[in-house]
């Protein structure tokens, strides 16, 4: 059985959508195994959130694009055109949000639970969210306007990308003891 890890990031909690988000994955027939509210502290955001080089210029890149597509420029929002100094200052805003308020971390069990998971939650960037994903469904945010506002996209949830992402992102939030053994 494969694991995941989500997030109900501060804005979600803030609306009221705890329960709408845990309805959806569990209608999925996926099975939560470990489940808290928990307020990050700016180390464990730190940690949440990578620092390797590969990463921020991938989150660089992500931003690049998304301004290329709607004609705006790098500089004036970043003061650089470097992808890696990018990635640096999107990972700041990140730590700061999930800072912000409570979150709710929680582990999923399942068959192909990374992929069905990600599925659920729609694409990063809301405004290009499908319908009927969390995502696309309960938010109208977009990466670009939270760019342009010098902040985190207010996404609602966090979803590891692949299970060593995972593994990785649960053992910061959660202790062996706190993880239901299916």
């Amino acid at each position: 059985m494969e694991r995941t890890f989500l997030m109900i990031k501060p804005d979600a909690v803030e609306k009221g959508l705890i329960g709408e988000i845990i309805k959806r994955i569990e209608g999925s027939g996926l099975k939560i195994v470990a489940l808290k509210m928990a307020k990050a502290s700016k180390e464990l955001a730190e940690r949440f959130y990578p620092s390797d080089r590969e990463w921020f210029e991938n989150v660089g890149n992500k931003s690049a694009k998304s301004y290329e597509e709607a004609g705006l420029s790098l500089k004036e929002t970043f003061g650089t055109e470097d992808r890696y100094e990018i990635g640096k200052i999107v990972k700041s805003w990140l730590v700061d949000f999930i800072c912000s308020g409570p979150v709710v971390p929680m582990i999923i069990e399942g068959e192909d639970a990374v992929k069905k998971v990600r599925k659920i939650v729609g694409y990063t960037d809301p405004s290009c969210a499908e319908k009927g994903t969390i995502r696309g469904d309960l938010t109208n945010e977009s990466i670009k306007q939270a760019n342009l506002e010098k902040r985190a996209t207010k996404n609602l949830v966090h979803a590891s990308s692949d299970p060593e992402e995972a593994e990785r992102e649960i053992s910061i939030w959660f202790k062996d003891s706190e993880i239901i053994k299916s």
